[in-house]
């Protein structure tokens, strides 16, 4: 009995670490805990059907940068969108006169919101066919070169169906 409270209490605390911790270790560098939902409009892991648009739900302990960028299923990167926001819950959905519209590949969608307090580094877009490693270094180096001292990123998933 006391095996199963022990576990249940280590479960709890486990479920206590914040996020960053972990994602920061991925990167090499400490984050800073600023992005404290990133989520599609449906829900982590849900599905969308070609030709539908998605949109995020982001939450932001502090003013600043937002760079929105996907993986999608063939290993592709690319990204979609860059944003400055302020404190708060935001919904995004495109830009003025344009949406998140979903196209092929079908498959898991990986999307990505990196966060720095300084305005996202001049002629460095996130672009190109990459590895889960891949991504991971290419996110590394974007958020060096940006020169910012906080600095979060969040990952959510959905799929193209």
């Amino acid at each position: 009995m006391r095996a199963i409270v022990l576990l249940l209490f280590l479960g709890l605390l486990t479920a206590c670490v914040p996020r960053s911790v972990t994602v920061g270790l991925r990167f090499g560098f400490e984050l800073s805990p600023v992005i404290t939902r990133f989520e599609p409009d449906r829900g982590e892991g849900a599905s969308y059907q070609v030709g539908e648009s998605v949109r995020f739900l982001i939450s932001l302990s502090r003013t600043g940068y937002i760079t929105l960028a996907a993986l999608d299923a063939d290993g592709v990167a690319y990204e979609f969108d860059r944003v400055f926001l302020g404190a708060g819950t935001h919904l995004l959905s495109g830009p003025p006169g344009y949406r998140y519209e979903l196209r092929p590949p079908l498959g898991l969608q990986r999307v990505r919101a990196i966060y720095t307090d300084t305005p996202h580094p001049p002629g460095l877009v996130l672009r190109g066919r990459y590895t889960a490693q891949g991504w991971d270094r290419q996110t590394t180096l974007y958020i060096e070169q940006s020169g910012s001292r906080l600095r979060d990123v969040a990952e959510t998933f959905f799929y193209i169906r």
